[in-house]
C-alpha cells in the first residue's frame, strides 16, 4: 500500500517514480511494526495511506518529510480508530500490555507474561503488543548492527531508553519493565534515528534524544495513554527545525570570490 501510494502521489505531483528506492518499503514495515497483528486490514491500508500522502508526500517527497511518516500513520489511525488499534492478542488470546497493566495498577499475569521471571519473558517478548515492539532481544540485535554498521549514532538510542529508566526510577515505578516492554527499544534505535527528521548537529541529537526519553516518561506516568513513545518522538520531530537553528555552529569570516579570506 505504501509502495501504490507513493507512485500514485509522485503521478499526480510530476514526479519520476522512486518506489524502489526502498524508503517506501521501510515506512510499510515500519508501520506494520508499530500497529497490532490483529488489526482489521482496511485500517492497516488507510494507516498506509497516510503514513505516504500526510507523512511524506505532502512534504515533496524523500527528504523534505518533517516527521517520521510510519508514525504520522499510526497517530491518525489511534486518533481515528483508538480501540482497533489498542487491542492486542498473544498466543491468540486478547489481553492488557505490561504498560497498561503497570498503568492500572493490576498483576502482569494479566498482560500474558507466561510463567517464570517476568523480566525474562519480557526480554525475551512472551507478551502482547504491537508487531515489532514485543522482544526487546530482536530490537537489541537490530540496533547493535545498525551502529557496528555506523547507520546510527549509538549514544541517541542510549540517551532516550537511560532517560526513561532514570525517570521512571525516580517516580517509583519499576525502570527495567518500562525499558523492556512497549515500543521504547523500536523507536529509539529504528525510529527517532531517522536521519531526514533527527536533529544534524551533535548537540542537537542530544537535546532531541533527551526530550523523547523525558516525553515517554511523562506520557506513561501521568498521561492518558499507557504508552507515549510514537507521539513522543512526533513532537521532536516538529521541534528538530528549531533544534537545528539554535545549535548550528556559527560562522566566522568569509571566503571570497577569489579564494581568499
Amino acid at each position: 500500500t505504501c509502495m501504490v501510494t507513493e507512485y500514485l502521489c509522485q503521478k499526480v505531483m510530476g514526479q519520476e517514480s522512486s518506489i524502489f528506492d526502498g524508503s517506501a518499503i521501510i515506512t510499510g514495515i515500519l508501520f506494520s511494526f508499530v500497529i497490532p497483528v490483529i488489526m482489521p486490514l482496511q485500517y492497516v491500508v488507510v494507516g498506509c495511506v497516510v503514513s505516504i500522502g500526510l507523512g511524506k508526500m505532502v512534504f515533496g517527497g524523500l527528504g523534505h518529510n518533517v516527521f517520521n511518516p510510519a508514525l504520522v500513520g499510526r497517530a491518525f489511525v489511534q486518533a481515528s480508530w483508538p480501540v482497533a488499534i489498542t487491542t492486542f492478542a498473544y498466543d491468540g488470546k486478547a489481553g492488557a500490555t505490561v504498560l497498561d497493566a503497570m498503568k492500572r495498577g493490576i498483576s502482569l499475569d494479566s498482560a500474558l507474561l507466561e510463567g517464570g521471571n517476568q523480566y525474562v519473558q519480557a526480554f525475551i517478548g512472551r507478551m502482547g503488543g504491537c508487531l515489532g515492539e514485543t522482544s526487546a532481544l530482536a530490537l537489541l540485535i537490530g540496533g547493535i548492527y545498525l551502529i557496528y554498521k555506523k547507520q546510527i549514532d549509538w549514544k541517541m538510542p542510549v540517551i532516550i531508553i537511560a532517560t526513561v529508566a532514570v525517570l521512571t526510577g525516580i517516580a517509583g515505578r519499576d525502570p527495567l519493565m518500562h525499558v523492556l516492554s512497549g515500543g521504547l527499544m523500536l523507536g529509539a534505535f529504528f525510529m527517532a534515528t531517522d536521519m531526514v527528521t533527527s536533529p544534524v548537529t551533535p548537540k542537537g541529537k542530544l537535546i532531541y534524544a533527551f526530550g523523547i526519553g523525558a516525553l515517554i516518561a511523562l506520557i506513561r506516568m501521568k498521561g492518558g495513554y499507557p504508552e507515549g513513545t510514537a507521539f513522543s518522538i512526533l513532537i521532536m520531530n516538529g521541534v528538530t527545525p528549531l533544534i537545528n537553528r539554535y545549535t548550528m555552529p556559527k560562522k566566522f569570516g568569509e571566503v571570497k570570490a577569489d579564494g581568499k579570506k
